[in-house]
């Protein structure tokens, strides 16, 4: 029979069979000299990558951002300014499980967007969540540790959770969004973004502004009951990947607008709590926020692997306009996540289809494994041949930004209001509405109530009667019974 579209190997060369291995008669031993046969199989053996350590569950889509308002007195960012309309990737995870893990386990949501902008790639990485667990990189290992699996059963644990947690009052904001509605939604599409750091924003004159990034879903923020994820998670595992690709592929484009909150550069150094702490939210009230514009997903990767999986996002990809903060979690993902991706999917990288920005690579980067993309002699800089070379023009001010002192290691200086558990008593008690609150206390017990040792379960319910006192007797009655 013969075919429109041949078989061949990787070189391009037709293949006689898929069916049939080359073999000293039909009983014969199967032949060394069969190498479609050999290509086959070690391209099979070897087509997994290692996944994620962090954030390996996930799904993704492509869209557009588009600016419809204008917030050019804030930053000269080309991505941000009036109008603009730019190619945008996204990738949706969860936190703590495998990559075969079920979509709808309590846990927060990644979620890191890249802009191909016409400066080069600005990857936004964040979570559905305004905060984190905790406020300096050093912790990140023994967290994430923490939320995995034991070394000696290989199961999760929730004594090793609050172990942590309640080792680390600073958790008890995210843990309080953690357990509360939004720490189940209902698919992707029903959840607000937010970039969660601080981040600093530059304009055309130069002046520094502080800024975190929220983006309001347009579909409603709804949530799945503890119950309803529990049977998802046998029924469908993959739920919110599901979602996702259906919704799209039915024209149901899912969008969200892009706020942000802007806070004068001086603020910071004597605002009532410490701005770059990933643990806290600026109020509303002090830094309303500032509509940006709007974002949309419209279409389907065409390849999983090829275009979520090996997609690489990393916070220090910033165009000009755009830095980074003293936020001490922030500064130690700048360096972890180019490293992990190195790791795992090779020095190259970059060259990737998905990864690679659509505004000119003027690099002096060299060889390596899976090197395609190349450049013109001489390799080094400087030069006397042309070759380019570094422009702060171009570049902007990357010094470092923030409020300078000298260099030491130390927690974060106490402002007028910084504690561990106001904003999340505030959260539990304002933002809460009667039936969330109920909610939240059950879902609070009913994880207590597994597995949870005494000296752990004691210190976890002080740390609930911190955040709010009657919540906290409330949790406590539950679980002693």
């Amino acid at each position: 029979m013969t075919s429109a579209r041949p078989t061949t190997t990787n070189a391009g060369i037709p293949v006689a069979s898929d069916d049939h291995s080359l073999t000293a008669g039909s009983n014969g031993p199967v032949l060394l000299q069969d190498h479609y046969l050999i290509e086959k199989n070690a391209q099979f053996n070897r087509e997994r990558v290692p996944e994620r350590v962090v954030h390996a569950k996930g799904g993704g889509a492509f869209g557009f951002f588009e600016v419809t308002e204008d917030v050019s007195q804030y930053t000269k960012a080309a991505v941000f300014q009036p109008g603009t309309r730019t190619e945008t990737l996204i990738r949706f995870s969860s936190v703590a499980g495998e990559l075969g893990s079920p979509d709808t386990w309590r846990d927060p949501r990644g979620t890191a967007i890249k802009f191909y902008t016409s400066e080069g790639n600005y990857d936004l990485v964040g979570n559905n969540t305004p905060v984190f667990f905790i406020r300096d990189a050093i912790k990140f290992p023994d967290f994430i540790r923490s939320q995995k699996r034991r070394a000696d059963n290989h199961l999760r644990d929730h004594d090793m959770q609050w172990d942590f947690w309640t080792h680390c009052p600073e958790s008890a904001h995210q843990v309080t969004w953690l357990m509360g509605d939004r720490g189940l939604p209902r698919t992707w599409r029903h959840m607000n973004l937010y970039g969660s750091h601080t981040y600093l924003w530059t304009n055309a004159a130069g002046e520094k502004f502080w800024v975190k990034y929220h983006f309001k879903t347009d579909q409603g923020h709804e949530f799945l009951t503890g119950e309803e994820g529990e049977r998802l998670a046998g029924v469908d595992a993959d739920h919110h990947i599901r979602d996702l690709f259906n919704t799209i592929k039915a024209g149901d484009h899912p969008s969200w607008v892009l706020y942000v909150q802007v806070m004068p550069f001086e603020d910071a150094a004597d605002y009532r709590f410490n701005p770059f702490d990933l643990t806290k939210v600026w109020p509303h009230g002090d830094y309303p926020l500032i509509k940006v514009g709007r974002f949309v997903l419209n279409r389907n990767p065409e390849n999983y692997f090829a275009q979520i999986e090996q997609a690489a996002f990393e916070p220090s990809n910033l165009v000009p306009g755009i830095g980074t903060s003293p936020d001490k979690m922030l500064q130690g993902r700048l360096f972890s996540y180019p490293d992990a991706h190195r790791y795992r999917i090779g020095a190259n990288y970059m060259d990737l289809p998905v990864n690679r920005p659509v505004s000119p690579v003027n690099s002096y980067s060299k060889d390596g494994a899976m090197r395609y993309s190349f450049g013109q002699d001489p390799v080094y800089a400087p030069n006397s041949y042309g070759g380019p070379h570094a422009d702060s023009s171009f570049a902007g001010d990357d010094a470092a930004t923030g409020i300078e002192q000298e260099v030491l290691r130390s927690a974060y200086a106490k402002h007028s209001e910084d504690d561990d558990f106001g904003q999340p008593g505030t959260l539990v008690r304002e933002v809460f509405s009667d039936e969330e609150r109920a909610r939240f206390i059950d879902n609070v017990s009913g994880h207590l109530s597994n597995g949870v040792s005494a000296p752990v379960l004691e210190r976890a319910l002080e740390y609930w009667r911190n955040v709010d006192k009657d919540a906290g007797d409330k949790i406590a009655e539950k679980v002693q019974g």
